[in-house]
């Protein structure tokens, strides 16, 4: 049975390859997986920028120099949040694209009280925003985990086709 993030991936992938475009990944609640998924396609250097895991705030302040400070209001795990990791990811490794995703994957809800299952995903490009929220209704850790990288991939694919 084929896996559906793998098979998405390699769809993004050559889609990215085709157009000579590029993307880099700032993930959260994914942990990496968007990014595995993405390098796991044969030929990945020719599109993959570079990807972070900013899990927590000195991950986030050392990979991507944001600041919470810098943005009064700004919180995890919210669509303006996304966006901002999308757009500095692409603007710091000067890529095409900027994919991010910040959620809660569970077993129980974040800090600001997002239940488990709730993620924003973005993507951004020098002409493009788009942003999603996901709401799984699921406390299962790991499949939030593959159903928000999905989501992630998902929104990818949509800008490029």
């Amino acid at each position: 049975m084929p896996n559906p993030l793998q098979t998405l991936a390699n769809t993004v992938g050559a889609l990215l390859t085709e157009r000579s475009e590029t993307i880099a990944i700032a993930e959260s609640s994914t942990g990496g997986l968007i990014s595995a998924a993405l390098l796991a396609v044969p030929g990945a250097s020719a599109y993959y920028g570079g990807g972070s895991v900013v899990y927590t705030s000195p991950a986030r302040e050392l990979y991507l120099g944001i600041n919470f400070d810098d943005y009064p209001g700004m919180r995890s795990a919210s669509e303006p949040y996304a966006t901002l990791l999308a757009a500095t990811s692409r603007k710091l490794l000067k890529t095409t694209w900027g994919l991010s995703e910040t959620g809660a994957a569970g077993p129980t809800g974040n800090a600001y009280g997002d239940a488990a299952g709730h993620t924003c995903v973005a993507i951004s490009s020098e002409n493009v925003k788009l942003e999603a929220t996901l709401e799984t209704g699921e406390t299962n850790r790991e499949a939030n985990m593959q159903t928000f990288a999905i989501k992630a991939l998902e929104l990818l694919q949509k800008a490029l086709i």
